[in-house]
């Protein structure tokens, strides 16, 4: 048989070899081109693409938009070989007003909305610069960056934009690489330009200096954060997160009731589907006393409208709501950046010490450029002004020989080829009309400027003041008020302090119903009294636990499966004396066919006090009541069970107390609670009593 491999010269490799080198390979092709953005312009390759490609088409703010579909496919065409909707998606954000801070690109036409409304196709929408990203590529042309070669080497695009402000802080990014992200949220322009200044004016500056500038995120949508602590962090270490709330409002209407506004939502929240989980939660019975929902948002502004009823408190429902919504959001904050091509996790000094460098070479080389071109002019008005003495001379020599005329000139008036050349480009007409006061003015205003360029590249400090100055000049023209508003140290509110407490009384039925009641609903009754309904079941349903509590008292549901789940006695929705109540599920996370088999109430998790298990096989386990002080949505396992096992009953006790435990078959047994000892929550227990096979 051939040896296929030699034959067709084929090179061995090992599997895991090649997908650990290829899988690094696309790794940093994500990260370097595609998810992170470069701290000195604060873009990705495609936002960049995007704003030098619409520079390239010339749709500036003083043109007309141009469709959306011809800016897409010329920056498709010649610098980002990927798909256009993507493409047109990322241009799509940077005109969005709720997810920019300060706009790049004007569009017009529908680009989308806070509910998640997407944009109109490309071929309906236009677009142009905004006078905002004419900061970012402004002086390009002036050699203030490298240009590398494009997909296919016919075109040059930009490796990094001029960016006149710090973008990376004012716009910040999201993105997610391979192994890593980051989610830099926008910061207020005014702010992070006095920032920069600091750093610029005191050398010794640090970032609790720059802290005390910058407050924290500016949000395009607004809202409020809660504490300064987390963004302080985030400052310091280049993590952290800030607490971020929408700003509500309780008003009281002509009827007598109150009604919750809401007119800003934290960013990057969907508000149809905002609205769509209140509904859900109301529907659910999971938050009481809404009464409707109505968004009454326009052109002017945002405005939610929920409606209580007239039994219903309005801070209670408000808090209920930030709880249980996104009306009130965690917002992590993750500072990477690229650096020289490499993701860097950037505390607040280091990435405005890295734009200030970058500032600094664009500066240094615009400088470069302009001393270059008004030396080239200089030395070109040097050689007219010889002509201009000369004058007679030079026209005879031209119309005597103009085919060897510039090495003629070259000869007698020693003058550089440049200067003979631009001689020979003018006409005869203008070479004898040219003013002297003229040339001049302009060469000794030439000089001026050149000496200027010179001194900004041989002091530092004058460099950084005209940085200084041009950022002064961006904050002037462009600078808005905050925002976002920051509250001071986040606090929780203490929705138990906002309830009344009372004596209450809670049922539990077969199907699991739950439901409560104020205890003086039942009253008291002559002995041989007819008694009243005290609740309305469905057929084979009963009532299998009535727990005298209070309102502000914890209560402990515990299942057949083990688990116990725990929630304040005030969160069960308060009913008539007649109705069913509550499915259980609605407010504790109970998996299909876990049961609630056991209520206790008590008031806190008490050191010296215990919980006493028994499952159906007969094993018996005792667990400190503090295990169980800890909040966890999906349960806390109570005892480990074995396969075909389940929790019967569970008792709180002292310590000290005794125990009886009585089987289905009659069976008897009684002992000291001592004899038991003490276990950790998720341990299995020991036996208890040894069963007959039929019994349990």
């Amino acid at each position: 048989m051939p040896n296929l491999i030699e034959d067709q010269k084929m090179i061995q490799h090992e599997i895991h070899d090649e997908m650990k080198n290829s899988y690094i390979d696309y790794a940093m092709s994500v990260i370097v081109s595609r998810a992170l953005p470069d701290v000195r312009d604060g873009l990705k390759p495609v936002h960049r693409r995007i704003l030098y490609g619409m520079s390239g088409l010339g749709v500036t703010p003083d043109k007309p938009f141009k469709k959306s579909a011809r800016i897409v496919g010329e920056v498709m065409g010649k610098y980002h070989p990927h798909g256009d909707i993507s493409i047109y998606d990322a241009m799509v954000r940077l005109a969005q007003d709720f997810s920019t801070r300060y706009l790049l690109v004007d569009g017009h036409g529908n680009f989308g909305s806070v509910d998640g409304d997407g944009a109109a196709a490309m071929r309906y929408t236009e677009a142009r610069m905004s006078p905002f990203a004419l900061e970012m590529i402004r002086d390009i042309d002036k050699d203030t960056v490298d240009f590398m070669p494009n997909f296919d080497e016919e075109e040059k695009e930009p490796v990094v934009l001029p960016s006149r402000f710090p973008n990376i802080l004012v716009n910040g990014s999201n993105g997610i690489a391979v192994g890593m992200a980051t989610s830099i949220p926008p910061h207020n322009l005014k702010e992070v330009i006095d920032a920069t200044v600091r750093m610029i004016d005191d050398e010794n500056c640090t970032v609790d200096d720059l802290i005390k500038i910058v407050k924290g995120p500016d949000f395009p949508t607004g809202a409020q954060i809660l504490g300064k602590k987390g963004a302080r962090e985030a400052y310091r270490t280049g993590q952290g997160k800030v607490l971020v709330r929408a700003v509500a409002n309780i008003e009281e209407t002509d009827r007598g009731r109150s009604q919750i506004i809401i007119t800003e939502i934290p960013f990057q929240v969907n508000k149809a589907r905002l609205l769509e989980k209140i509904g859900e939660l109301v529907r659910d019975k999971r938050i009481e006393g809404i009464s409707a929902i109505r968004d009454e948002s326009n052109r002017n502004g945002m405005r939610i409208v929920i409606e209580l009823k007239k039994d219903a408190n309005p801070r209670i429902t408000l808090n209920r709501l930030y709880k249980h919504t996104q009306l009130q959001e965690n917002y992590s904050m993750i500072m990477i950046a690229l650096v020289n091509g490499q993701p860097k996790l950037l505390n607040l000094y280091e990435i405005i010490e890295e734009y200030l460098k970058h500032q600094k070479e664009v500066v240094t080389r615009r400088t470069k450029f302009d001393l270059g071109k008004a030396e080239a002019r200089a030395h070109i008005l040097e050689g007219l002004r010889i002509a201009l003495d000369n004058i007679d001379e030079i026209i005879k020599i031209i119309r005597s020989s103009y085919s060897d005329a510039r090495e003629r000139l070259m000869d007698r008036f020693k003058l550089s080829e440049i200067q003979a050349q631009a001689i020979l480009d003018m006409r005869l007409a203008r070479l004898q009309g040219l003013e002297r006061e003229k040339i001049e003015n302009e060469y000794d205003e030439l000089l001026k400027r050149i000496a200027y360029y010179k001194s900004l590249l041989a002091d530092e400090k004058l460099l950084m003041g005209v940085v200084k100055e041009e950022l002064l000049e961006i904050k002037e023209k462009y600078g808005d008020k905050r925002r976002t508003k920051i509250t001071a140290d986040a606090e929780d509110m203490d929705e138990a302090d906002l309830i009344e407490e009372k004596q209450v009384v809670v049922t539990l039925t077969h199907l699991g119903y739950l439901k409560r009641i104020p205890a003086d609903t039942y009253k008291t009754q002559r002995r041989g009294g007819k008694g009243i309904t005290g609740l309305t079941t469905r057929e084979n349903d009963f009532v299998t636990s009535l727990i005298m509590t209070s309102t502000h008292d914890n209560l402990m549901f515990f299942t057949n499966t083990g688990k116990a789940h725990k929630i304040k006695a005030y969160e069960i929705p308060e009913a008539t004396r007649t109705a069913r109540g509550t499915p259980a599920i609605n407010f504790l996370n109970l998996m299909q066919r876990e049961r609630i088999t056991t209520v206790i109430p008590f008031k806190d998790f008490s050191e010296d006090k215990y919980l006493i298990a028994v499952t159906k096989h007969g094993t018996i386990k005792k667990t400190a009541l503090s295990e169980f002080d800890t909040n966890r949505k999906t349960g806390l396992i109570a005892i480990n069970l074995k396969d075909g096992d389940e929790l019967v009953g569970i008792k709180q006790t002292t310590g000290s107390d005794n125990v009886i435990i009585i089987t289905k078959n009659g069976k008897c047994i009684c002992f000291s609670e001592n004899d038991v000892r003490p276990m950790g929550r998720i341990a299995g227990g020991v036996r208890a009593i040894k069963l007959e096979d039929d019994d349990e």
